[in-house]
């Protein structure tokens, strides 16, 4: 059998949200799936040994970098036994630590893959957009300079569509194709000088939404013209775009299939 499972996590605490690998062995660092495997497998009753360190490896939507959240993270798992929808998540989330949960608990067919059958994927960047810090802007980058919400709308309307988004990934970009479909790019003003990005797209690149904030940010701090996104985007050159800018504010909201 096969379930799929929505969890929530704030990353600050782990090294991503993937299990790590050198030379073939595992690195003995916490991530959301190595402690949300070991919990499944408490509850399930499969026996963790030195031969089978993983009797249930589960299949994430996509990887996360280590101090980025999730709302909505999707993964898949396969257990031979019929699983209690309520019974589970309460089970598994008594174990968990507090910065980890789970919301739903599914059964899928077997055509099903938390990855490859995502269609559309909504990440949200969120910083602080004042001089003076506030004790409660927590882990949020500050820009301390006048941002134009108008003028970043703009330079994100040239990221809509279809493009090689090659000018916008980091080197450890596993997967050589480069081409995204972006949906929806918008950016708006909350409350105690709160900006948020939203950018639904149907696959993200390595760092990708990270590097696109800091590209809007050089646009505002240099005040470039709007259009320089779309030069940045055209050259497909990562030396272009701007920095890299922190995990702490980047949350994958929702996983739609």
């Amino acid at each position: 059998m096969k379930y799929a499972l929505k969890v929530r996590y704030i990353g600050k605490n782990y090294y991503g949200s993937q299990i790590q690998f050198e030379n073939g062995k595992e690195i003995d660092k916490p991530t959301i799936q190595g402690i949300l495997e070991k919990a499944i497998c408490t509850v399930t009753g499969e026996k963790i040994t030195e031969e089978n360190k993983r009797p249930i490896k589960t299949v994430f939507s996509g990887r996360t970098d280590k101090g980025v959240n999730a709302k909505g993270q999707m993964l898949h798992f396969r257990y031979d036994k019929p699983i209690v929808a309520s019974r589970f998540v309460y089970s598994v989330n008594e174990i968990l630590p507090p910065d980890i949960s789970i919301r739903d608990l599914i059964e899928v067919n077997e055509n099903f893959h938390a990855q490859k059958s995502a269609k559309r994927r909504h990440y949200r960047y969120e910083f602080v957009n004042r001089r003076n810090k506030d004790a409660f802007d927590g882990d949020l980058m500050r820009v301390k300079y006048e941002i134009s919400l108008e003028k970043m709308q703009k330079s994100l309307s040239y990221l809509i569509g279809e493009h090689d988004f090659s000018s916008f990934k980091s080197s450890g970009t596993l997967n050589p194709s480069t081409v995204c479909f972006i949906e929806k790019a918008e950016c708006k003003r909350l409350e105690n000088d709160r900006v948020i990005i939203d950018i639904i797209g149907d696959r993200f690149l390595y760092n990708m939404v990270r590097t696109i904030v800091g590209t809007l940010l050089e646009i505002e701090g240099h005040k470039l013209p709007p259009e320089h996104m779309k030069e940045v985007l055209e050259a497909k050159d990562r030396r272009k775009a701007g920095q890299t800018v922190s995990p702490y504010g980047l949350t994958l909201l929702e996983v739609q299939y």
